[in-house]
Protein backbone atom coordinates (compact mmCIF):
# COMPACT_ATOMS: atom_id res chain seq x y z
CA UNK A 1 0.00 0.00 0.00
CA UNK A 2 1.46 3.39 -0.92
CA UNK A 3 1.93 5.91 1.66
CA UNK A 4 2.16 9.73 1.02
CA UNK A 5 4.43 11.82 3.06
CA UNK A 6 5.03 15.93 2.64
CA UNK A 7 6.48 18.28 4.23
CA UNK A 8 3.92 20.46 6.18
CA UNK A 9 5.72 22.98 7.61
CA UNK A 10 4.42 26.18 5.29
CA UNK A 11 8.00 27.27 5.20
CA UNK A 12 9.75 24.25 3.93
CA UNK A 13 7.35 22.39 1.59
CA UNK A 14 8.70 19.26 0.15
CA UNK A 15 6.97 15.96 -0.52
CA UNK A 16 8.34 12.58 0.34
CA UNK A 17 6.91 9.21 0.12
CA UNK A 18 7.40 6.77 3.55
CA UNK A 19 5.44 4.03 4.71
CA UNK A 20 2.57 4.91 6.64
CA UNK A 21 2.68 8.39 7.59
CA UNK A 22 3.49 11.82 6.05
CA UNK A 23 6.79 13.50 7.82
CA UNK A 24 8.84 16.51 7.67
CA UNK A 25 11.85 15.54 6.05
CA UNK A 26 15.36 17.91 6.25
CA UNK A 27 16.55 19.38 3.80
CA UNK A 28 20.13 19.21 1.77
CA UNK A 29 22.94 20.69 0.40
CA UNK A 30 24.17 19.48 -3.59
CA UNK A 31 26.51 19.52 -5.33
CA UNK A 32 27.44 17.84 -9.18
CA UNK A 33 29.06 14.92 -7.94
CA UNK A 34 26.73 14.59 -5.11
CA UNK A 35 23.96 14.17 -8.28
CA UNK A 36 25.32 11.85 -9.98
CA UNK A 37 25.90 10.10 -7.78
CA UNK A 38 22.53 9.67 -6.71
CA UNK A 39 20.98 9.14 -10.05
CA UNK A 40 23.35 6.15 -10.53
CA UNK A 41 22.58 4.78 -7.04
CA UNK A 42 19.13 4.97 -8.49
CA UNK A 43 19.20 3.32 -11.47
CA UNK A 44 21.19 0.49 -9.24
CA UNK A 45 17.92 0.15 -6.65
CA UNK A 46 15.71 0.14 -9.46
CA UNK A 47 17.59 -2.26 -11.41
CA UNK A 48 17.99 -4.76 -8.35
CA UNK A 49 15.35 -7.82 -7.35
CA UNK A 50 14.47 -8.83 -3.95
CA UNK A 51 14.61 -12.88 -3.48
CA UNK A 52 12.95 -12.82 0.04
CA UNK A 53 10.59 -10.50 2.14
CA UNK A 54 13.15 -9.00 4.24
CA UNK A 55 15.24 -8.03 0.94
CA UNK A 56 12.19 -6.61 -0.32
CA UNK A 57 11.86 -4.55 2.91
CA UNK A 58 15.50 -3.58 2.62
CA UNK A 59 14.82 -2.40 -0.83
CA UNK A 60 11.74 -0.84 -0.22
CA UNK A 61 13.03 1.42 2.40
CA UNK A 62 16.35 2.11 -0.24
CA UNK A 63 13.59 3.40 -2.42
CA UNK A 64 11.84 5.68 -0.47
CA UNK A 65 15.28 7.33 0.80
CA UNK A 66 16.05 7.89 -2.71
CA UNK A 67 12.89 9.76 -3.10
CA UNK A 68 13.22 11.33 0.24
CA UNK A 69 16.43 12.67 -1.10
CA UNK A 70 15.23 13.74 -4.36
CA UNK A 71 12.39 15.44 -3.06
CA UNK A 72 14.43 17.16 0.14
CA UNK A 73 16.86 18.62 -2.77
CA UNK A 74 14.87 21.08 -3.93
CA UNK A 75 12.19 21.75 -1.46
CA UNK A 76 11.75 25.11 -2.17
CA UNK A 77 10.77 24.55 -6.08
CA UNK A 78 8.50 21.73 -4.69
CA UNK A 79 6.92 24.49 -2.40
CA UNK A 80 6.14 26.60 -5.21
CA UNK A 81 4.62 24.29 -7.14
CA UNK A 82 2.08 23.27 -4.23
CA UNK A 83 1.57 26.22 -3.47
CA UNK A 84 0.85 27.35 -6.86
CA UNK A 85 -1.29 24.14 -7.84
CA UNK A 86 -5.10 23.68 -8.07
CA UNK A 87 -5.33 22.43 -4.62
CA UNK A 88 -9.13 21.45 -5.20
CA UNK A 89 -8.59 18.62 -7.79
CA UNK A 90 -5.08 17.89 -8.51
CA UNK A 91 -3.81 18.32 -4.96
CA UNK A 92 -5.87 15.12 -4.12
CA UNK A 93 -5.31 11.80 -5.67
CA UNK A 94 -5.70 8.38 -4.28
CA UNK A 95 -4.11 5.17 -5.62
CA UNK A 96 -2.27 6.31 -9.01
CA UNK A 97 1.12 6.18 -9.39
CA UNK A 98 2.47 9.09 -7.48
CA UNK A 99 4.96 10.46 -10.32
CA UNK A 100 1.90 10.97 -12.42
CA UNK A 101 0.62 12.80 -9.05
CA UNK A 102 3.65 14.74 -9.47
CA UNK A 103 4.18 15.77 -12.99
CA UNK A 104 0.32 16.48 -12.93
CA UNK A 105 0.91 18.98 -10.22
CA UNK A 106 4.31 20.71 -11.94
CA UNK A 107 1.99 20.59 -15.28
CA UNK A 108 -0.41 22.89 -13.56
CA UNK A 109 1.95 25.19 -12.23
CA UNK A 110 4.66 25.42 -15.02
CA UNK A 111 4.03 29.02 -15.47
CA UNK A 112 5.77 29.97 -12.24
CA UNK A 113 9.40 27.95 -13.58
CA UNK A 114 11.80 28.85 -15.41
CA UNK A 115 12.93 26.42 -18.57
CA UNK A 116 15.37 24.77 -16.32
CA UNK A 117 13.30 25.04 -13.40
CA UNK A 118 10.61 22.77 -15.25
CA UNK A 119 13.35 20.56 -16.40
CA UNK A 120 14.37 19.43 -13.25
CA UNK A 121 11.17 18.91 -11.87
CA UNK A 122 10.07 16.81 -14.75
CA UNK A 123 13.04 14.97 -14.57
CA UNK A 124 12.80 14.12 -10.74
CA UNK A 125 9.33 13.63 -11.14
CA UNK A 126 10.00 11.13 -13.82
CA UNK A 127 12.80 9.23 -11.34
CA UNK A 128 9.80 9.15 -8.82
CA UNK A 129 7.55 7.72 -11.16
CA UNK A 130 9.99 4.82 -11.67
CA UNK A 131 10.47 4.63 -8.27
CA UNK A 132 6.57 4.26 -7.44
CA UNK A 133 6.23 1.37 -10.52
CA UNK A 134 8.89 -0.21 -8.23
CA UNK A 135 7.66 -0.06 -5.06
CA UNK A 136 4.36 -1.35 -6.04
CA UNK A 137 6.03 -3.82 -7.74
CA UNK A 138 7.26 -5.01 -4.41
CA UNK A 139 4.63 -4.54 -2.25
CA UNK A 140 2.77 -6.75 -4.77
CA UNK A 141 5.26 -9.58 -4.31
CA UNK A 142 5.57 -9.09 -0.94
CA UNK A 143 2.84 -7.69 0.94
CA UNK A 144 3.50 -5.72 3.83
CA UNK A 145 7.10 -5.01 3.23
CA UNK A 146 6.63 -1.34 3.19
CA UNK A 147 4.58 -1.05 5.99
CA UNK A 148 6.05 1.29 9.21
CA UNK A 149 7.04 -1.25 12.23
CA UNK A 150 5.04 -0.73 15.03
CA UNK A 151 7.00 0.97 18.23
CA UNK A 152 9.61 2.34 15.74
CA UNK A 153 9.18 5.91 14.06
CA UNK A 154 11.14 5.87 11.11
CA UNK A 155 9.18 8.89 9.74
CA UNK A 156 9.57 10.45 13.15
CA UNK A 157 13.07 11.74 14.61
CA UNK A 158 14.59 11.33 17.32
CA UNK A 159 15.17 13.89 19.78
CA UNK A 160 13.14 17.41 20.99
CA UNK A 161 10.65 17.13 17.95
CA UNK A 162 8.35 14.90 19.76
CA UNK A 163 7.16 16.01 23.02
CA UNK A 164 7.93 13.34 25.27
CA UNK A 165 6.50 12.17 29.07
CA UNK A 166 7.73 13.90 31.87
CA UNK A 167 10.45 11.91 33.51
CA UNK A 168 8.82 12.56 37.61
CA UNK A 169 6.10 10.22 36.24
CA UNK A 170 3.46 12.74 35.84
CA UNK A 171 0.76 12.60 32.82
CA UNK A 172 1.45 14.93 30.37
CA UNK A 173 -1.02 17.31 29.59
CA UNK A 174 -2.23 18.43 26.24
CA UNK A 175 -1.87 22.09 25.21
CA UNK A 176 -4.68 24.19 25.86
CA UNK A 177 -6.08 26.06 23.51
CA UNK A 178 -9.24 28.43 22.45
CA UNK A 179 -10.52 28.11 18.99
CA UNK A 180 -13.25 27.64 16.57
CA UNK A 181 -14.15 24.53 14.61
CA UNK A 182 -14.61 24.87 10.80
CA UNK A 183 -17.81 26.72 10.86
CA UNK A 184 -17.07 29.25 13.28
CA UNK A 185 -17.81 28.26 16.48
CA UNK A 186 -16.01 28.56 19.59
CA UNK A 187 -14.08 25.09 21.07
CA UNK A 188 -11.97 25.75 24.38
CA UNK A 189 -9.55 22.63 25.08
CA UNK A 190 -10.45 22.84 29.01
CA UNK A 191 -14.74 22.27 28.18
CA UNK A 192 -13.81 20.22 25.61
CA UNK A 193 -12.05 17.12 27.51
CA UNK A 194 -14.06 17.81 30.95
CA UNK A 195 -16.69 16.70 28.51
CA UNK A 196 -15.87 13.52 27.12
CA UNK A 197 -14.99 10.31 29.07
CA UNK A 198 -12.00 9.90 25.85
CA UNK A 199 -11.30 12.65 23.15
CA UNK A 200 -9.18 11.70 19.77
CA UNK A 201 -7.00 14.42 18.33
CA UNK A 202 -6.23 13.49 15.31
CA UNK A 203 -3.93 15.72 13.19
CA UNK A 204 -3.95 15.92 9.37
CA UNK A 205 -3.27 17.99 6.86
CA UNK A 206 -5.27 18.48 3.33
CA UNK A 207 -3.05 17.35 1.13
CA UNK A 208 -1.53 14.24 2.95
CA UNK A 209 -2.82 11.17 1.00
CA UNK A 210 -2.89 8.34 4.30
CA UNK A 211 -4.68 11.31 6.45
CA UNK A 212 -7.38 11.97 3.60
CA UNK A 213 -7.62 8.16 3.16
CA UNK A 214 -8.63 7.56 7.06
CA UNK A 215 -11.43 10.05 6.93
CA UNK A 216 -13.91 7.58 6.48
CA UNK A 217 -12.57 5.15 9.48
CA UNK A 218 -11.71 8.02 11.85
CA UNK A 219 -15.48 9.17 10.99
CA UNK A 220 -17.10 5.89 11.83
CA UNK A 221 -14.36 6.03 15.63
CA UNK A 222 -16.29 8.90 16.29
CA UNK A 223 -19.53 7.55 15.73
CA UNK A 224 -18.69 4.54 18.17
CA UNK A 225 -16.48 7.05 21.24
CA UNK A 226 -20.18 8.72 21.04
CA UNK A 227 -22.02 6.08 22.24
CA UNK A 228 -19.57 5.83 25.06
CA UNK A 229 -19.26 9.09 26.05
CA UNK A 230 -16.40 10.19 23.76
CA UNK A 231 -15.28 11.74 20.78
CA UNK A 232 -13.20 12.55 18.17
CA UNK A 233 -11.50 15.79 16.40
CA UNK A 234 -9.56 16.64 13.86
CA UNK A 235 -7.15 19.41 13.68
CA UNK A 236 -5.82 20.46 10.08
CA UNK A 237 -3.20 21.95 10.11
CA UNK A 238 -3.23 24.02 6.99
CA UNK A 239 -6.41 25.79 9.19
CA UNK A 240 -4.18 27.23 11.92
CA UNK A 241 -5.07 31.03 12.33
CA UNK A 242 -8.31 30.65 10.79
CA UNK A 243 -7.25 30.65 6.86
CA UNK A 244 -10.49 30.56 5.24
CA UNK A 245 -9.12 29.28 1.54
CA UNK A 246 -7.61 26.30 3.70
CA UNK A 247 -10.73 25.77 6.04
CA UNK A 248 -12.69 25.92 2.72
CA UNK A 249 -10.73 23.03 1.50
CA UNK A 250 -10.50 21.26 4.45
CA UNK A 251 -14.55 21.07 4.46
CA UNK A 252 -14.72 20.09 0.83
CA UNK A 253 -12.63 17.19 1.65
CA UNK A 254 -14.16 16.16 4.57
CA UNK A 255 -17.70 15.97 2.45
CA UNK A 256 -16.41 14.19 -0.09
CA UNK A 257 -15.09 11.90 2.22
CA UNK A 258 -18.60 11.79 4.09
CA UNK A 259 -16.30 12.84 7.66
CA UNK A 260 -18.97 14.87 10.13
CA UNK A 261 -16.64 15.06 13.16
CA UNK A 262 -15.51 18.47 14.82
CA UNK A 263 -12.57 20.22 13.61
CA UNK A 264 -10.57 22.67 15.10
CA UNK A 265 -8.39 25.50 14.35
CA UNK A 266 -6.76 27.46 16.59
CA UNK A 267 -3.54 30.35 16.99
CA UNK A 268 -0.07 29.31 15.54
CA UNK A 269 1.94 30.75 18.23
CA UNK A 270 -0.42 29.64 20.99
CA UNK A 271 0.70 26.81 23.26
CA UNK A 272 -1.23 24.33 21.10
CA UNK A 273 -0.05 25.93 17.91
CA UNK A 274 3.72 25.22 18.92
CA UNK A 275 2.93 21.53 19.62
CA UNK A 276 1.37 21.06 16.21
CA UNK A 277 4.52 22.45 14.68
CA UNK A 278 6.69 20.44 16.11
CA UNK A 279 4.44 17.25 15.18
CA UNK A 280 6.92 15.83 12.45
CA UNK A 281 4.74 12.75 10.79
CA UNK A 282 1.20 12.88 9.77
CA UNK A 283 -1.06 11.80 10.47
CA UNK A 284 -0.75 11.87 14.03
CA UNK A 285 -3.14 10.79 16.36
CA UNK A 286 -3.06 11.52 20.49
CA UNK A 287 -5.64 9.94 23.02
CA UNK A 288 -6.91 12.52 26.15
CA UNK A 289 -8.90 11.72 28.85
CA UNK A 290 -11.04 13.62 30.68
CA UNK A 291 -8.52 15.76 32.34
CA UNK A 292 -6.70 16.76 29.88
CA UNK A 293 -4.06 14.22 30.05
CA UNK A 294 -2.51 12.19 26.82
CA UNK A 295 -2.47 8.53 27.47
CA UNK A 296 0.52 6.52 26.22
CA UNK A 297 2.03 7.47 22.99
CA UNK A 298 0.78 9.50 19.97
CA UNK A 299 -0.34 6.72 17.06
CA UNK A 300 1.78 7.98 13.57
CA UNK A 301 0.16 6.69 10.67
CA UNK A 302 -3.19 6.06 9.28
CA UNK A 303 -5.79 3.65 10.73
CA UNK A 304 -6.33 1.96 8.07
CA UNK A 305 -3.10 0.23 8.73
CA UNK A 306 -4.33 -2.79 11.70
CA UNK A 307 -1.25 -2.12 13.63
CA UNK A 308 -1.89 1.51 13.79
CA UNK A 309 -6.04 1.23 14.78
CA UNK A 310 -5.69 -1.66 17.05
CA UNK A 311 -2.58 0.32 19.11
CA UNK A 312 -5.11 2.81 19.10
CA UNK A 313 -8.22 1.51 20.54
CA UNK A 314 -6.00 -0.09 22.93
CA UNK A 315 -5.08 3.61 24.05
CA UNK A 316 -9.08 4.45 24.26
CA UNK A 317 -10.20 1.17 26.14
CA UNK A 318 -7.13 2.88 29.01
CA UNK A 319 -8.98 6.03 29.05
CA UNK A 320 -12.47 4.48 29.06
CA UNK A 321 -11.54 2.25 31.82
CA UNK A 322 -9.82 4.82 34.03
CA UNK A 323 -12.32 7.43 33.70
CA UNK A 324 -14.80 4.59 35.39
CA UNK A 325 -12.79 3.73 37.55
Amino acid sequence: MKMTKILTALLLVALVLSFAACSKPQTNGGNMATEDNAANAIDDLLAKEAATAEEATALHTQLMDAETAILNENSALWEKVFLSADKGSTMIEDGSNYGDFLLKTIESAKDEFTEDELKLLQKDGETIRSIEVKVAALEEKFPGCGQMPSGDGMSVPAGDNMMTPPDDGSLQKFPAFEGKDLDGNEVKSDTLFSGNAVTVVNFWFTTCNPCVGELAELDALNKELAEKGGALIGVNTFTLDGDEAAISEAKDVLAKKGATYQNVYFASDGEAGKFTTNIFAYPTTYVVDRNGNIVGEPIVGAITEKNQAEALQKLIDQALAADKG
